[in-house]
């Protein structure tokens, strides 16, 4: 079943789902992106301001040794020493530590942006399922996880190892140097052997969060019936919106058929198409049409014409022209003023009203 599931999963996610998933917590995030960015900085910090650093520890360690010998033991100069070396401290360590801090909220920034959000937090009774657990223990992705640790192992086991090796013959003659000597030697090899763990770990993080992008991108996959219900809940159901653009239509030509009442004539096609016009000269600027339609609406339209006496004129040409061009309540173009002036003349002198 779950298998069958995931092959229907074949559509792209709508923005909607990605939006849904993006509010849950649910996005395309690299933790290997996050550890080497953080261990970046974390060299970077050391060559910028560890010999400060170093410098300020060393002077703290010179102090508290020196006035140790002379500290009285009440209360309050225990506590004001102990409060002035954790002090101490932190002025030392603050600056490497802020690189770090901000190295890991940079890292989560360019993956994901700006994103709080508490649903991650909530307790769900599926998290405590020891089947749930036991298949994500024996999952893909906890394979797929356990490769990539243990291939992170090995290529950072192998760069010590070449770095080692290669600085291994310096080794002995360091026993004949002073201990600030030494400690820059090993100072110096720590940190290439570093920068070459980083270039190493930076390329497995892109590669990583390939992978995990991969999978958010799979997991968020949409089956077409979810679309549709997902188009149905943003656009309203589709039959009922036909519904009620029938029932707009419908209300739009009784609307009309009761316009056409007042209409003063109406020219046909002679059967198919049925134009309804009408003209006061004292509060139009032109004949307006009325009324409009094709077959059916055209029949009933004449009909209406023929019950309230409406005089009906067969002018093919005519009508079809006035069909296409001129909108329900819209008045005629100054084009076809002639012919039109010349049909209301005729149906005038029908009436009596006209020379």
């Amino acid at each position: 079943m779950f298998q069958g599931d995931d092959q229907e999963r074949t559509e792209r996610a709508t923005p909607k789902r990605r939006e849904d998933a993006r509010r849950k917590g649910q996005t395309a995030n690299s933790r290997e992106i996050t550890s080497v960015l953080i261990l970046c900085s974390a060299l970077a910090g050391f060559v910028c301001v560890g010999s400060d650093m170093f410098q300020d520890l060393s002077e703290l360690m010179r102090m508290t040794l020196n006035s140790i010998g002379t500290l009285s033991l009440d209360d309050v100069s225990s506590r004001t020493f102990i409060a002035n070396i954790i002090r101490g401290v932190i002025i030392a360590v603050l600056p490497f530590m802020a690189i770090i801090v901000c190295a890991g909220i940079a890292a989560n920034l360019v993956q994901v942006g700006f994103l709080f959000t508490t649903e991650p937090l909530t307790p769900k009774l599926s998290r405590l399922s020891p089947l749930n657990g036991m298949k994500k223990f024996i999952s893909l992705r906890s394979v797929e996880e356990l490769l990539k640790s243990v291939m992170k192992l090995g290529v950072v086991g192998g760069i010590a190892f070449l770095i080692v090796e290669e600085e291994l013959v310096a080794f002995p003659s360091l026993m004949q140097v002073d201990v600030k000597t030494t400690l820059s030697a090993f100072g110096r090899i720590s940190v290439s052997m570093c920068f070459y763990i980083c270039l190493a770990l930076l390329f497995m993080a892109g590669v990583d969060y390939a992978s995990q992008r991969w999978h958010h991108e799979k997991s968020l996959r949409m089956t077409k019936q979810e679309i549709k219900e997902e188009f149905k809940q943003r656009e309203g159901d589709p039959f009922i919106k036909a519904r009620v653009r029938s029932i707009q239509a419908e209300m739009a030509r009784r609307r009309m058929m009761e316009a056409v009442r007042e209409a003063d004539v109406v020219i046909t096609n002679p059967t198919r198409l049925a134009v309804a016009l009408q003209y006061s000269a004292e509060s139009m600027v032109a004949p307006k049409v009325v009324g409009k339609g094709a077959d059916f609406i055209a029949d009933r339209i004449r009909k209406i014409a023929q019950e309230v006496g409406i005089p009906i004129v067969e002018n093919k040409p005519l009508a079809q022209v006035i069909f296409k061009a001129v909108q329900l309540n819209d008045y005629i173009p100054p084009t076809l003023y002639r012919a039109v002036a010349e049909i209301l003349a005729y149906v005038y002198r029908l009436k009596g009203m006209g020379k």
